[in-house]
């Protein structure tokens, strides 16, 4: 790891999180070493990061517009001010960049169609004042609490029903161009196991390109916007601009992401501390605090809602440069590409066959990301908690259960989030109290030999 940073210059400076330290002679990462988030290479190479990250969140930010139907560059811009936002509220010391959370697609699309894109938003700032609110609590309280409610099996089994719950979406763009969809499914797969480094980890950003220049070829793709957006804004413009609406009907399909926001926040600032060897659990709720602040304003302006990137975390992995400094720049360009009309008006030409071929990845990552949880956390499915819990949770999330109660209507997602938290919780209590499963749910199997969990 890194040896201590020498602090900043200035009090004022460290407190707001700039003033970093150099590291070393500015040019180049010993072996063993790490870039800490206080401190930066030179200017020129700094920068040169910051692009990377840019890159890195492109396509995951740009995709979750693209499928609900929400302006690319209004997006972008919220995208940049909400890591601005984040980098401020956590001093500088957790890297992160706040992009577009594909948590939030199947809400988004339930709501557009029965309110509209106001209603959508609405649901959206529900979603971040909630989210900032737990930031707040886990600030002053700790993340214990989080945990007990919130254990890797319910963690899991949320993060799997979000995904695969957004199964039928991406069939249906996917047949719109099927030959469009091979394409970009197929150049994804293999850019990701073909290349090694960054561009083995933008394997999704260039499929997407590779199917779009497909979709080019084969006449899919309408220019005409482009055109339109130069004639009318020229080279700078400011991105479209939608108020929110708010129905309290929306609650149920929105206050669930949140519990996924929370997990992915929390997760991205462990990761971070493992990999520069820096405790940084002082700021998890602020973290928190931060992309609820940054969704707030998002769907306040007619963005999507954000989340902490891993595909950032990969940039950060790679070149061992953890400087905040990055993420600034990185955000500075997000800011001037979204008040470029004729780059957010290209962005929306991609078209059903390429967003369909991208998507069929994308969700399924999501639904294995949840897999991924109980994987590394070893839950035990041999223990009938936990097996009747994740059984329950998908089968409603992917089938999209509804429930219309009291003018309210819950949807797959919010009632799969609410059937995991009550069957677990109440399952563990009476097991507990009965001793009727032979084992903690939290604890793996070690009764069996060889064990459910090898």
């Amino acid at each position: 790891m890194s040896s201590a940073p020498q602090p900043p210059s200035s009090g004022t400076s460290r407190a707001s999180g700039f003033g970093w330290s150099l590291h070393g002679d500015g040019k180049s990462v010993a072996p063993g070493s790490v870039v800490a988030p206080n401190e930066r290479l030179s200017w020129g190479r700094t920068v040169s990061i910051g692009a990377q990250h840019v890159v890195a969140m492109f396509g995951s930010t740009f995709l979750v517009p693209l499928i609900t139907g929400f302006p690319p560059a209004t997006t972008l811009l919220f995208s940049g001010i909400g890591t601005i936002l984040f980098l401020l509220l956590t001093a500088g010391r957790v890297p992160s960049y706040l992009g577009s959370s594909f948590a939030f697609i199947a809400p988004i699309g339930a709501a557009m169609n029965q309110y509209g894109p106001g209603g959508a938003l609405g649901g959206i700032v529900m979603s971040g004042l909630a989210l900032f609110v737990i930031g707040l609590i886990v600030q002053v309280a700790g993340t214990d609490w989080l945990q007990k409610l919130m254990p890797p099996l319910v963690t899991g089994s949320i993060v799997a029903l979000i995904g695969f719950n957004l199964a039928p979406s991406a069939k249906d763009n996917f047949m719109k161009a099927p030959v469009t969809a091979l394409v970009t499914l197929g150049s994804i797969i293999l850019i990701s196991v073909i290349f090694r480094g960054i561009l083995g980890r933008l394997s999704i950003l260039l499929g997407v390109a590779i199917g779009y220049i497909t979709a080019v070829i084969r006449g899919e793709v309408d220019f005409s916007a482009i055109d339109k957006a130069w004639q009318s804004e020229g080279l700078f413009g400011l991105p479209e601009f939608h108020a929110p609406e708010f129905h309290l009907a929306m609650a149920g399909l929105f206050i669930p992401v949140v519990l996924v926001l929370v997990a992915e926040n929390i997760g991205h600032v462990k990761s971070v501390a493992l990999m520069t060897g820096h405790n940084l659990d002082r700021y998890a709720g602020r973290a928190i605090m931060a992309d609820g602040l940054a969704t707030t304003i998002a769907g306040a302006g007619g963005g999507s809602g954000t989340t902490t990137y891993a595909e950032n975390i990969g940039v950060m992995a790679a070149t061992k440069v953890y400087s905040t400094a990055a993420y600034w720049v990185a955000a500075l360009f997000a800011l001037l590409l979204s008040v470029m009309p004729v780059f957010g008006a290209a962005v929306a030409t991609v078209p059903a066959g390429v967003l369909g071929g991208a998507a069929t990845v994308l969700y399924g990552m999501i639904g294995m990301l949840g897999v991924r949880i109980w994987v590394q956390n070893r839950v035990d499915f041999s223990n009938q908690v936990n097996l009747t819990t994740a059984a329950v949770a998908l089968i409603v999330g992917i089938a999209d259960y509804t429930w219309d109660i009291a003018g309210l209507q819950f949807a797959g997602i919010a009632l799969g989030t609410g059937a995991t938290l009550v069957v677990y919780h109440l399952m563990a209590f009476i097991a507990r109290r009965r001793r009727s499963v032979g084992t903690d749910p939290l604890e793996p199997d070690a009764t069996e030999h060889p064990s459910p969990m090898g």
